[in-house]
């Protein structure tokens, strides 16, 4: 299971669904309005309050995930040698997170980018992510033109072709419209449904950086069948993260804890945008689109 993660992440690299500028006519909001808080002052702000002049490297990462950990001072490294010609921006996914674990990579890494957070989700949505670490490379046209899970000379080479002033070619992205989103949303805007949202990964991939959300995780898991028969209303349904997931992880996932409810891939992170889950394992109570009930203590 744990090697999985990272035949993933590889995979990701040349088969994630991206997202470009051009998705702006098709979205409802294009990634440059998306709504995201400064670190740590807390203050709302956006990719459009940057110099349009310049082209933009966003990184995002997660400060419980081993490879962005890897990557920071290759990050930084970058930021020292070409921030004055591209704007840098380390966008924290904001899932499972803390002031205090975001601070301490911080003065860790001395990293002296803006850090940004994305406490909506929106931004991860926009981009595509699909796995921690992701950078993003933006021209000054506001189009995607690379993006990889890797920090290696092909980042590199891209960075610097940018901080020249090449403007370089838009990536070919298969875009998800606000229709296609809407489509995913449908079935949850009308009627009553009870959500349990985790991830496959959340029990032993935390273990070691949060080990109480993944013992939490281990134990509300363990307990999910027994929580499904007790509990009033419509069937339980399971809804695991897309970060690194695929139908193989949910199969494990399955057979790890003997669960006999269906279980959903979040697809795009929608679901988990929609209805704000900003951490894990939490049960969600909705009727008509709205959270009635939030649980977040299994015990």
């Amino acid at each position: 299971m744990r090697n999985f993660y990272f035949t993933l992440l590889l995979a990701c690299a040349a088969l994630a669904p991206l997202y470009s500028a051009s998705a702006a006519a098709n979205n409802n909001i294009s990634y440059q309005q998306v709504n995201l808080t400064s670190f740590p002052a807390l203050t709302p702000t956006s990719l459009a309050s940057l110099d349009t002049d310049k082209p933009l490297y966003v990184k995002m990462w997660a400060s419980w995930c081993k490879p962005c950990m890897e990557q920071m001072p290759h990050f930084q490294a970058l930021y020292q040698q070409y921030g004055d010609k591209v704007n840098f921006v380390a966008v924290n996914i904001d899932i499972n997170e803390s002031s205090e674990e975001i601070a301490a990579v911080i003065s860790r890494f001395k990293l002296s980018m803006p850090v940004w957070l994305d406490v909506e989700g929106k931004l991860a949505v926009a981009l595509g992510l699909v796995g921690t670490p992701y950078s993003v490379l933006i021209n000054s046209n506001g189009a995607q033109v690379y993006s990889s899970h890797e920090s290696d000379a092909v980042l590199d080479g891209f960075l610097q072709r940018l901080a020249k002033g090449q403007q370089l070619p838009a990536a070919n992205t298969s875009v998800i419209t606000a229709a296609a989103q809407q489509q995913l949303l449908q079935p949850y805007l009308t009627g009553e449904h009870t959500l349990f949202f985790t991830a496959t990964w959340c029990d032993w991939y935390l273990a070691d950086s949060r080990p109480e959300m993944s013992k939490a995780c281990s134990d509300a898991q363990k307990g999910l069948n027994q929580l499904a028969a007790k509990l009033p209303g419509p069937p339980l349904k399971v809804i695991v993260n897309h970060l690194w997931t695929d139908d193989k992880a949910v199969a494990e996932f399955k057979d790890k804890y003997q669960l006999n409810l269906p279980i959903s891939i979040d697809e795009h992170g929608v679901l988990f945008r929609q209805f704000n889950v900003r951490s894990l394992p939490v049960l969600l109570q909705i009727k008509d689109g709205k959270v009635l009930t939030t649980v977040t203590d299994f015990k």
